[in-house]
């Protein structure tokens, strides 16, 4: 692909999938195959698969993979599947790169390792994206997370660094509005930026970058479209009155209870949201009814 069919593939809202688990802590394949029904379906540009909502830390390597395969093999035709390639080692997220290419995802996903923290510099860091973009075929995303890589940061310095690659394509950003928008004007038109979060995927539009990667979006998929196209297509006046409304709802489900309100919010919407993996637990009775309570008011349900 070139960088217009590129951005053109990752313009638009993505799901993080979650990954549903039965109380006993084995994956609900079948599960995961409804949701994929369901979600090809809809108007979602993609998904993220792997990824934190995916609760990729929690999964087995086979797991990770009959996972991915799950999602590529049950997408939309005009659907595009990034996956979350995540090891501590160059070594190991080649591994995972290349066989996530072989199951057919369209992006690789890389987070920065983070166990020996103190050691992972820009030259460190840029050099580890470098070596797995340059084994692997296909384009690669980096991802800015603080909360899921041990409070580092990927400066705009190094971000920018690693827009000049030419297979590192684009940034997912989950960090906060600020960073998205140093991304912006630091980087190239032509490298991809994608919003984490629902809570400034708007601004962050408004501002250049393609759409987001949004966790309500496993819940509410059409809704999550609805705010994305309102501004693509400039109806601003519908739009930031509908951006109110789904940032009201985002808050009360990933930004209240994190994955484990995600996968209530999807049960509760007729998904299979089903169990986190252990050690997180689910809502409790009195929070999924809370919830619940939120949904209906603003209309969700």
């Amino acid at each position: 692909m070139n960088r217009d069919q590129i951005r053109k593939s990752l313009s638009g809202v993505f799901a993080p999938i979650t990954t549903p688990f039965f109380e006993s802590g084995e994956v609900d394949y079948e599960g995961l195959h409804t949701n994929m029904k369901k979600y090809a379906a809809s108007k979602l540009a993609g998904y993220l698969a792997l990824g934190s909502n995916g609760e990729n830390k929690s999964l087995t390597m086979d797991e990770k993979f009959k996972v991915l395969e799950i999602i590529v093999r049950n997408k939309g035709a005009h659907q595009t599947v990034m996956a979350g390639c995540i090891a501590e080692s160059t070594a190991e997220t080649i591994f995972i790169a290349r066989k996530a290419e072989q199951i057919g995802a369209d992006f690789i996903t890389l987070l920065p390792p983070n166990y020996f923290k103190a050691q992972m510099t820009e030259p460190v860091l840029a050099t580890y994206f470098a070596d797995v973009a340059d084994a692997v075929g296909k384009p690669c995303l980096v991802y800015n997370a603080p909360q899921f890589s041990g409070g580092m940061v990927l400066s705009t310095k190094l971000v920018k660094q690693l827009a000049a690659h030419g297979n590192i394509v684009g940034v997912k950003d989950s960090s906060n509005a600020a960073s998205v928008d140093d991304y912006l004007l630091s980087c190239p038109e032509n490298f991809a930026i994608l919003a984490g979060s629902v809570n400034y995927m708007v601004s962050a539009m408004l501002n250049g970058a393609l759409g987001g990667i949004i966790s309500l979006g496993n819940a509410f998929p059409d809704a999550c479209w609805k705010l994305w196209h309102l501004i693509a297509t400039k109806q601003y006046d519908e739009g930031f009155a509908y951006n109110k409304k789904i940032v009201k709802v985002s808050r009360s489900v990933s930004g209240k209870g994190g994955v484990a309100a995600v996968k209530a919010a999807m049960d509760l919407a007729g998904l299979v949201g089903a169990f986190p993996r252990r050690p997180l637990l689910p809502l409790t009775p009195q929070a999924r009814d809370e919830l619940k309570a939120a949904l209906l008011a603003e209309g969700m349900l």
